[in-house]
Formats: C-alpha cells, structure tokens, sequence
C-alpha cells in the first residue's frame, strides 16, 4: 500500500506519503492564502523525496473539513481528480480527526480550529482515536462551559486562552497523522467519510444584494 494524504482545510497545506507501516515522506506549509499554489508543489515534493511516482499511489486520504470553503474544496478537487486518473480509491477523514490524532492525549479532550468571524470548529474526543461527537462551529465564549477542565488542541484554542487555558500543541494539522490515523482505518476495515466537504455554515463570500443587474442590448 502507498497512501497519499492531503489536507487543506486549515492554513496548513500538508501532503504525506504513508507505505502501511510508515510515513515516509511529509511537507506542510501554513499559508491561509496560497492553497492553490502550494498544494501541488507539495505533493511533487513527497512523492520526490520517497522516490517515487503518482501512479505507485493505491489510495488516497483527504481532509474534509470542517474548513473555510476556498481552502478546502482545493484539496478535494485535487484527491478527486488524482483518484479518477488513477483508478484507486479516496477516503474522506474529518480534519479535526487528523489533529486529535496527533496529540496523542489519552483523556477526553477537545480539538478547536480557527474558523474565523470570531469563531472555531471544535468536536470532544474521548481519547486521540475517538471522537465523541459530531463536529460543530461556536463562538468560544458560546461553549465554554462545555469545555472546561479539559485540554484543548488546535489553533482555535490557542487563539482563546480565555475559554481553553489548557491549550497544547499541534496548532496546525498535519498530514501525516491524517495517513497515519487513515492507514490504522484501513488495516482495521473501517468505515470512512466521503471525500465531500463538511461544511458547517455558508461560505463567507455572498453575492452583494441590490447590486444593478446589466442587460445586454
């Protein structure tokens, strides 16, 4: 097995190669602007390092969010076509998974994303294998009572030390907890998400109302 794992759902735009036992090749860049540019790149880099080619690739692993529409859907597109031209197929994970993953935290905790207008994508866990709910997106103070006493994980947390004051590292995903977490799923016959976004509310962009609509002649 080869899997290629990709997530841009956050800043991070992380691509890894996993062989079924291993991680052997990883990149990621935080740049929330620069998904498009960026992502690419990375996955040339990896399959470079490992010395090998696309078409070695048996599956793929991509983040699904929750995420900023922009960001996110160029990482989808971008599984969902190399998985069409290939012919292998791609398994959709939960972004906040892949960072829960990375943690390693064995007690409940929760993973908390910067999900920008002031507020975070965050789910509980039991433990850094499973989560205990569905992912949502809140105003920090909204939830606070529902966090507390907890560790926290993510950039979201870090950027409110007031709701999550036990915030701890990663603050950034990372695909190579996402294959590896994916790569532990597969081994195990379980079940993953569709490769399609996980979208909690509209995107931010909205068509400006009474704009003049201009009719050809």
């Amino acid at each position: 097995m080869l899997l290629l794992a990709v997530d841009t759902a956050t800043p991070a735009v992380t691509v890894a190669l996993h062989d079924g036992t291993d991680v052997v090749a990883e990149t990621s860049r935080v740049d929330a602007r620069r998904h498009g540019e960026l992502l690419l790149p990375a996955v040339h880099q990896v399959l470079a390092e490992a010395g090998l080619t696309l078409d070695a690739v048996t599956d793929l692993v991509v983040g699904v969010g929750p995420g900023p529409y922009t960001g996110l859907r160029v990482g989808l597109v971008t599984a969902a076509t190399f998985g069409s031209v290939l012919g292998v197929p791609v398994h959709g994970l939960c972004t906040l998974d892949g960072l829960a993953y990375a943690s390693g935290i064995e007690e409940p905790f929760v993973v908390a994303t910067d999900a920008r207008r002031k507020e975070v994508y965050w789910a509980r866990y039991e433990d850094f294998r499973t989560r205990a709910g569905e992912p949502s997106v809140d105003r920090p103070a909204d939830i606070a009572e529902q966090v507390a006493g907890v560790p926290a994980v993510g950039a979201g947390a870090l950027l409110y030390p007031e709701v999550f004051p036990d915030a701890r590292g990663p603050e950034h995903q990372s695909a190579a907890a996402l294959a590896s977490l994916a790569a532990e799923r597969l081994a195990a016959g379980e079940a993953f998400l569709p490769p399609t976004p996980l979208y909690l509310r509209r995107p931010d962009a909205q068509v400006p109302r009474n704009y003049k609509v201009v009719t050809p002649r």
